[in-house]
C-alpha cells in the first residue's frame, strides 16, 4: 500500500508539511515542472484557492486528479454507462 509520507513545503515564507502518497507527490511535482513553476509556488496557489473546510493535502490530491482528468481523451467515457438493453 502506498502510505502517505510527510513532504516539506514553504508557503508565504512559512515552512509546513503535507502528508501525501508518493504517487500523488510525484504527479504534483511533474505538474509543477510541466507548468514551469516551483512546487512551492504551485502549492501556494492551491492553498490560496482552497476553502477553509478543505485541508491542504486533500486540495493537492483534488488538484492532481483534476489535472490528470483534463489530460484524458475527450472521447473516452468517464461515467458509468447503463448496460445496453437487448
Amino acid at each position: 500500500m502506498n502510505r502517505p509520507a510527510k513532504h516539506s513545503l514553504t508557503l508565504a515564507g512559512h515552512r509546513t508539511s503535507v502528508s501525501l502518497e508518493e504517487d500523488f507527490w510525484r504527479a504534483f511535482r511533474e505538474i509543477a515542472r510541466e507548468r514551469g513553476q516551483p512546487i512551492n509556488a504551485l502549492a501556494a496557489e492551491i492553498d490560496r484557492e482552497r476553502g477553509l473546510e478543505t485541508g491542504l493535502a486533500s486540495a493537492i490530491r483534488l488538484f492532481v486528479l483534476r489535472e490528470l482528468q483534463a489530460k484524458l481523451p475527450a472521447a473516452s467515457p468517464r461515467r458509468a454507462q447503463p448496460p445496453d438493453q437487448c
